[in-house]
């Protein structure tokens, strides 16, 4: 099964997740989505799992020189 479904970007850069992804996924407010980045401009979106966290906990140590006052103020709006 393949269907395209779209959404606007807001000026936040923010989109909602339309209502047959959402169902599809299984999603429910508070749930978090994953993005994996393809190769030719795929990206892929599913529901976060547990192991989503343990790996992004894992890398946050690792990039401690983004989270500098000046990043902040460079990137508060994205």
């Amino acid at each position: 099964m393949e269907t395209i479904t779209t959404s606007k970007l807001t000026t936040k850069s923010q989109a909602t997740i339309p209502e047959k992804v959402r169902k599809y996924l299984n999603l429910k407010p508070g749930d978090s989505v994953a993005f994996e980045i393809r190769e030719n401009n795929k990206v892929e979106i599913r529901k976060a799992t547990p192991i989503d966290f343990e790996f992004a906990f894992a890398l946050e140590g690792t990039l401690s020189e983004w989270f500098s006052s000046n990043d902040e103020e460079a990137y508060r709006d994205l």
